[in-house]
């Protein structure tokens, strides 16, 4: 689904990405995890070319390295922003139908929506400005699945939310894996991995640790850093 090779990103000579590789099978879930200021976000905006970078991005076999953001969207490959960046002055429908673009399956699409996300369902002529932190993250993926994507990539979900809301967030991402491959980005490293296939382990820029999420868990070294234990 997704090959990303030597993918280094820089502010001006600052390396905030150096030259990682990432893998992300078909209908896999696969977290990176790591601190503030280990290069997960830019890694993110690098795959959908809102930033610089140098390196190499398949998705489907197809070279999408130089595509326009708007180009990679099209190509189906969505990205959820970390702090949601909903439409606070839009309703919830109208937050939804600006993320289906012209998509004449607009309305089917919408349905679906409001069965995936069923707190959102009695709300859609709410401002989205006026949602709960958890709602508002609902919207943002809701709006962001509008665009049909065949990944979805996640910056930090569980941000400021309560734990019975990310509980409930982290089901529906496990669903929605039945549908779409996704690339979890969290500093939430338990939940995270509690829900992934693959993990990677962001250092500074570098990836220092891979394998399977419950090999991961299991990590003495993972542990300590990430796990509190």
């Amino acid at each position: 689904m997704l090959k990303v090779e030597n993918l280094e990103v820089y502010y001006g000579v600052i390396a905030a990405v150096r030259g990682i590789d990432l893998h992300v099978e078909k209908n896999n879930i696969v977290t990176l995890i790591g601190a503030n200021g280990a290069g997960k976000t830019s890694t993110l905006n690098a795959l959908v070319n809102s930033i610089k970078k140098k390196g190499k991005v398949t998705a489907n076999r197809v070279d999408i390295t130089k595509l326009p953001t708007h180009k990679v969207i099209q190509d189906g490959i969505a990205l959820v922003p970390e702090g949601r960046r909903i439409f606070v002055n839009l309703t919830v429908d109208e937050n939804l139908r600006m993320g289906a673009f012209n998509n004449e399956r607009f309305e089917v699409l919408k349905e679906e929506m409001y069965q995936q996300f069923p707190r959102l369902s009695g709300k859609k002529e709410q401002m989205g400005g006026t949602l709960s932190g958890g709602e508002q993250q609902m919207l943002a993926i809701a709006r962001a699945l509008m665009s049909e994507p065949r990944l979805l990539m996640l910056d930090e979900p569980s941000l400021g939310l309560a734990p019975k809301i990310i509980g409930e967030l982290f089901e529906t991402i496990t669903e929605l894996k039945k549908k779409i491959t996704i690339l979890l980005v969290e500093q939430n490293a338990f939940a995270a991995l509690k829900i992934a296939d693959y993990g990677y382990v962001l250092e500074n820029g570098s990836i220092t640790l891979e394998g399977n999420a419950t090999d991961l868990l299991g990590n003495d070294e993972v542990r300590k850093k990430y796990l509190g234990g």
